[in-house]
């Protein structure tokens, strides 16, 4: 497989957490924490850095050393978030830091705030743990930072010399 083909797989699996973010949502009715929605920012903007770095050219070495740094950049602030999240969730009740003032609060001068509103929505509570099939979601979040991170600088390596 090409590095062009690992970032295509990159942007479909972000394709694919980005739409369960919204289902869990808007269908299953999950109340999204900011750290939530700034781990679901995260999956986006990775989604679409992956889109446009498989839209680019990856014939030399270099431009695939910068497309695997541009792609690694928003996983690894979201894999933090995601961390972060987990700790939060893993403190006693007491000792839980609130998780500041929902994104619509502090956004609700921007403009064209009612475009973006649907995906910036949520006042949940960041202890608050909401499971997916057993799991935490911030964990979910984590492997899917942790699982990108990886399969782009395998493939990255395992190609550094061979196929575009």
């Amino acid at each position: 497989m090409s590095f062009r083909k690992a970032l295509w797989c990159v942007f479909f699996l972000g394709v694919l957490c980005t739409a369960g973010s919204f289902i869990g949502q808007y269908i299953l009715g999950m109340n999204p924490c900011v750290l939530c929605i700034a781990q679901r920012l995260a999956v986006m903007a990775t989604t679409l850095l992956a889109f446009l770095c498989a839209c680019c050219p990856n014939r030399s070495c270099i431009e695939r050393v910068i497309n695997a740094v541009v792609v690694s950049v928003a996983s690894v602030v979201g894999l933090g978030v995601a961390i972060y999240q987990i700790y939060i969730q893993h403190l006693p009740l007491i000792d839980q830091p609130s998780c500041g003032a929902p994104w619509t609060f502090r956004l609700r001068d921007a403009p064209l705030l009612h475009l973006y509103e649907p995906i910036i929505r949520g006042t949940g509570n960041c202890g608050e743990v909401q499971r997916i099939l057993w799991v935490p979601l911030p964990i979910w979040s984590a492997l899917f930072f942790t699982v990108v991170l990886l399969w782009v600088w395998v493939w990255f390596w395992s190609n550094k010399n061979g196929r575009k």
